[in-house]
């Protein structure tokens, strides 16, 4: 399913190298990448630190150039202005104003966004609660949990409504409540319709939410396909706590 004409997300060849040492050598971070995307697709970017998951995430957002090859977004070159506006984009660090409260750094988000006062007061209203920060839109994100600032991260990178996010190791680091809770809106983003690209070296948590799976080492495509294609008959399920998971929810929340 493509939009018009278009894939939601192409990478041709895409190559990237960075020169290093004093020779100023260049070493590729991404070799020959090829991967197309439909809307409603969620791929997962999986393999080890170095792997080239981030370059690719980086090249798809316009970041960074390619030094061969191609990325598109519906068509439109990668960093380019249409490109761009189609684009939500979650870094593995989050710089979060921490004097701002949520709702706070949401409208300064909309201001770059250039969304109109009315549009966006209306988007911050739902997009808050959709993520579940309504009762901390007022606080400052300095009092914000680990999983409370990936979500306003992720608020943010939906604030302007786009056809595709770009998650770098979107739950790296929180509690399984965390998890769970960013696993859910990644697949519901899904529902929506808008393709999803993540980044992961944990492969059991990308198994929740991935309908697809590219494997990466050293920069290169190792294996590509489907859920199915690659696990069998696999499809994927709602983010589900573990056996342990559950029993710490249930203390944590106080339920026997």
């Amino acid at each position: 399913m493509l939009i018009g004409d278009h894939w939601a997300v192409e990478l041709d060849g895409l190559t990237k190298s960075y020169p290093t040492g004093w020779r100023r050598r260049p070493v590729p971070a991404v070799r020959n990448l090829t991967l197309k995307l439909a809307p409603g697709q969620v791929l997962g970017l999986l393999g080890p630190n170095g792997s080239g998951k981030s370059t690719t995430l980086k090249a798809l957002a316009g970041l960074i150039h390619p030094t061969a090859g191609q990325c598109r977004i519906l068509g439109r070159p990668a960093g380019g202005r249409e490109a761009r506006g189609n684009v939500g984009y979650v870094p593995e660090v989050l710089t979060l104003a921490l004097h701002q409260t949520g709702r706070g750094f949401l409208a300064y988000c909309a201001g770059l966004s250039s969304l109109p006062p009315e549009r966006a007061a209306t988007r911050i209203k739902a997009v808050l609660a959709w993520m579940g920060l309504g009762d901390a839109a007022e606080r400052a994100v300095a009092t914000y949990s680990k999983g409370m600032r990936q979500r306003l991260g992720l608020a943010q990178a939906v604030l302007h409504e786009p056809a595709v996010l770009l998650l770098d190791e979107p739950m790296s680091g929180l509690d399984p409540e965390g998890r769970i809770a960013v696993a859910r809106l990644i697949r519901d983003l899904a529902r929506q319709g808008r393709t999803v690209v993540l980044t992961s070296h944990l492969l059991t948590q990308a198994e929740e939410v991935c309908d697809r799976l590219a494997l990466l080492g050293e920069g290169r495509l190792l294996a590509c396909g489907t859920t199915a294609d690659l696990l069998g008959s696999f499809a994927p399920e709602p983010a589900q706590p573990s056996r342990l998971e559950k029993i710490y929810l249930e203390k944590l929340h106080g339920r026997a």
